[in-house]
């Protein structure tokens, strides 16, 4: 960017004289915020060591209150000035911080949670769940414990798989993800082991607890297939095929969540015959194709990171405009089925939220998809960003089909 800051660097003394004598013999370097700084003097690192001065990338990003320069590490080589040149073997992971506060704890933990997919877990559950309402009386406090009972766990869960694919994809998130806590070195490997197993222990405790057969299979489900997908042992790390990749997507994001979630608010909260209702099926069938998407949009802005590392999908194989545009008219081609889905509905207000809703989620994804320049690994995140916006929005018009 043309922006420019200045940075002082500091570490490890928490008494104010002791931090304005670091800060004074610390050395001030310039920054172009998201790029390249060049320091020609040490530089300190969070856990104490001394970094030569050199081409070093810089990302600055919010904690709380405070603002932090986080110097990532990176296996590529790096946009440089004309006429200059670094390496990669000369990149350093370090972390600057800009002020030290209570709330920083927070920062790292919310980006190794993976935030969109804990809002989509959320809302997935808690929209499926409200399938299972036939008459305004089930809205009741039996409701809203049994919710509590699945999105408390689910939560859980969500974090384990997500933070168990960062702890074995770390040199690749250098690459695709350096802000990631594993891949910038905020988080150590012991803690997202530390963390992970918390979480899914957690998870698989209060689904036990609850007792409920539904919500128990949906639970080991999306922990053995998010473990398979991840975890680098033979005959596991689905994630190297693309196939077995969007697969494991598919039945936790399609199959599990839908089926379990519901069946578990119908047969263990309202004590009712499980039955695979006209929306059920619907939906099911709807996330099927946007879980595909999902799938193949993820991995179109880390083709340069997989390709390196040997992780074969659609992407790399065959090529970012082809998966982009191949997402976008499954998705089109989705609104397209459940506009006719809604339209046939004998509910007037299915009707009218299910039609309204798809032709507008069609037409704003067909205008947002013709301006993305699909040479900019920026451009395409935030088209994927895009997808899981409208991964939310679907999740809000589904208790409407009847």
């Amino acid at each position: 960017g043309e922006t420019e800051s200045y940075c002082c660097c500091h570490f490890g003394s928490r008494s104010t004289k002791s931090r304005r004598q670091a800060m004074n013999q610390a050395p001030i370097f310039r920054i172009p915020f998201a790029g390249v700084c060049i320091s020609t003097q040490p530089i300190c690192s969070h856990n104490g060591n001394v970094v030569p001065g050199r081409h070093i990338l810089i990302r600055p990003y919010k904690a709380g209150r405070k603002l932090k320069f986080c110097i990532l590490a990176t296996a590529r080589p790096m946009e440089l000035d004309e006429g200059s040149a670094a390496p990669a073997a000369d990149v350093e992971e370090v972390i600057v911080e800009a002020g030290v506060g209570w709330f920083d704890w927070f920062d790292p933990f919310s980006r190794f949670c993976r935030p969109h997919t804990i809002i989509g877990s959320a809302l997935g559950v808690t929209s499926v769940s409200l399938m299972a309402v036939q008459s305004p009386a089930d809205i009741s406090m039996t409701f809203f414990v049994g919710l509590l009972q699945a999105l408390i766990p689910a939560l859980c869960m969500n974090v384990y798989i997500v933070g168990l694919n960062q702890i074995h994809d770390i040199e690749i998130d250098k690459v695709n993800k350096p802000y990631l806590p594993l891949a910038s070195g905020e988080y150590s490997s012991a803690t997202g082991i530390a963390l992970v197993t918390t979480f899914a222990a957690v998870s698989l405790a209060i689904g036990a607890y609850v007792g409920s057969r539904p919500l128990m299979w949906a639970l080991t489900v999306s922990l053995v297939l998010g473990t398979a997908y991840s975890v680098d042992l033979p005959f596991l790390r689905w994630k190297r095929s693309a196939i077995a990749a969007a697969s494991c997507i598919l039945v936790v994001r399609a199959i599990v969540v839908q089926l379990g979630f519901y069946l578990h608010m119908q047969v263990s909260v309202f004590r009712r015959a499980a039955v695979m209702t006209r929306p059920l099926w619907f939906i099911t069938g709807f996330m099927c194709f946007f879980s595909i998407v999902i799938a193949l949009s993820k991995d179109i802005p880390d083709v340069e990171g997989d390709r390196v590392f040997g992780i074969r999908s659609f992407s790399v194989r065959m090529g970012k405009k082809r998966v982009f545009w191949l997402c976008v008219w499954l998705l089109e081609a989705a609104y397209t089925a459940a506009l006719v889905v809604g339209l046939t509905s004998p509910t007037l207000w299915t009707k009218v939220a299910m039609g309204v809703g798809h032709i507008a989620f069609a037409s704003i994804l067909w205008m947002r998809s013709q301006n993305v320049d699909l040479k900019s690994t920026a451009a395409i995140a935030a088209w994927y960003m895009f997808i899981w916006k409208l991964f939310y929005a679907e999740y809000i018009l589904i208790p409407f089909m009847r």
